[in-house]
């Protein structure tokens, strides 16, 4: 399946709660209409809390197309709801990024301008993609521990608002000066290699997609379709260390830094020296000990046409 998603029975669900949801709600919904997608249900949530029920009724509604507003941990979590149901009653989701740093936007190369989301809508084209897990909890772009739990728990909300994706360089400024180095284990499937146990880290981040963080990037080849997690370690050091590793974020070439340790595989498990929170799409929702892996083929996507880089293959739910 590789044309547009279908125009009727279309739902939209717009988190209120995210930088620019209550905002862009009305003008996405009329939006969406002009574009000639019937939409049978729309929704403007307050809490998010109340997302599964609201996909929940999309589907019960019948509807093939799934609209959601928001940014990554919104879309993250509608993400987890859709895995969960039988193929044949699972709609396309298609994504207007409304929030804060709209990572998983950026890997589906999604414009980051309302209008311009609504066009790639009617006349993008579907494809499927991976779903991260980690303890059973959904995640698309990124899972991670250490400092980057800090830097979550430093973005409150007016920070986000008042700075955008600037926030996240402030945020990570404001952790770094409390951060505490710990202790991992990292046990791998039989056969991909030994057990890891490294100390004096800075942070552990499990990358299913591709960017996170504000357009950060994973890893140079990493992609949300190729069934792996890419792995990266940061051992804690000076402060011109960590000045030289974020320097490599953006292209992905950190993996190269001599404070990194950077592995592929299917699934892996975390264990920490004192329990970790851990933190999923900019949502801390698991705890240390923690197992990942990637479902494959998890939810189909409506993506522009140009999009070379994403492919539409055989559902599954196998991980």
């Amino acid at each position: 399946m590789t044309s547009a998603p279908l125009r009727e029975n279309a739902a939209l669900i717009v988190n209120g709660s995210s930088r620019k949801g209550a905002r862009c709600y009305e003008p996405a919904r009329q939006a969406i209409q002009t574009a000639g997608i019937q939409l049978v249900r729309s929704t403007l949530v307050q809490e998010p809390a109340r997302l599964p029920d609201e996909v929940a009724a999309a589907v019960e509604a019948g509807c093939r197309l799934l609209v959601v507003g928001g940014g990554d941990g919104t879309i993250g979590a509608v993400a987890g709801v859709l895995t969960d149901l039988p193929a044949a009653r699972r709609p396309v989701l298609g994504v207007l990024p409304l929030g804060t740093a709209n990572d998983f936007a950026r890997t589906l190369d999604l414009p980051p301008d309302l209008a311009a989301a609504v066009t790639v809508l009617s006349t993008g084209k579907v494809v499927d993609i991976d779903v991260g897990r980690a303890n059973g909890a959904a995640f698309l772009n990124v899972a991670s521990l250490g400092l980057s739990v800090e830097v979550i728990q430093a973005l409150r909300p007016g920070l986000k608002r008042a700075l955008g994706p600037a926030a996240y360089p402030v945020a990570a400024l404001l952790a770094y000066r409390r951060h505490r180095p710990f202790r991992a284990r990292l046990e791998l499937p039989e056969g991909d290699r030994e057990p890891l146990d490294l100390g004096d880290l800075l942070m552990v981040a499990v990358g299913n997609g591709r960017h996170f963080g504000g357009g950060a990037t994973v890893a140079p080849d990493a992609g949300i379709d190729d069934a792996r997690l890419d792995v990266n370690a940061i051992k804690a050091g000076r402060l011109r260390d960590h000045l030289s590793v974020a320097r490599l974020l953006r292209d992905g070439t950190l993996i190269e830094h001599e404070h990194v340790q950077h592995l592929v595989t299917h699934s892996l498990t975390i264990s920490t020296d004192q329990p970790q929170p851990v933190n999923l799409d900019g949502e801390i929702r698991a705890i240390t000990p923690v197992t990942f892996w990637v479902q494959r083929n998890a939810i189909e996507v409506v993506v522009p046409e140009h999009v070379t880089h994403l492919h539409h293959d055989r559902p599954s739910n196998d991980h």
